[in-house]
């Protein structure tokens, strides 16, 4: 298992490839995002957290998944779209991927290790699964999708 995250990359929403070694020094809050879901009004949340704490190092990335409820359907422009006309997301997407099962995205594979879920479970539950990560790359805390992101604000601080 890698000793930190920055040692990941991902396909970005627009095609490209995100090195994380580009993250080191930042601290990184990951979420699993559907468009289609009872939590997608965090979208607003986890923007208003990167516009307050992007200028002292907070990124938030968001990484589109269609294993919970099939709410995540649209491929990458129309999420891309729908994200930036109805949230005004201006944090960092990435392409769609699966968060559990088989085709684990590797670095989701390297989330759960390092911060299991209730009882020491490893599985994502549902869309908007939050990981905290500061700015050395290690994994701090997992939180539930009902955590609402400003909820984060005093840990996120912490870390800044």
């Amino acid at each position: 298992m890698p000793a930190a995250i920055h040692q990941f990359s991902a396909a970005r929403l627009d095609g490209g490839t995100q090195d994380f070694a580009a993250y080191d020094g930042k601290v990184l809050l990951i979420v699993n995002t559907a468009s289609q879901c009872g939590f997608t009004p965090q979208y607003a949340g986890l923007e208003a957290l990167y516009q307050r704490y992007r200028g002292r190092g907070l990124l938030v990335l968001g990484f589109p998944c269609n294993q919970f409820g099939a709410q995540e359907p649209g491929e990458a422009t129309e999420i891309a779209a729908f994200c930036q006309r109805d949230y005004g997301v201006s944090f960092p997407m990435f392409a769609k991927i699966d968060v559990n099962g088989e085709h684990t995205h590797p670095l989701y594979r390297y989330l759960k290790k390092a911060a299991p879920g209730l009882l020491g479970s490893e599985g994502i539950k549902w869309n908007f699964t939050k990981f905290l990560v500061d700015r050395q790359g290690q994994v701090l805390a997992r939180y539930a999708s009902a955590t609402a992101p400003e909820s984060l604000a005093d840990e996120i601080e912490k870390l800044l």
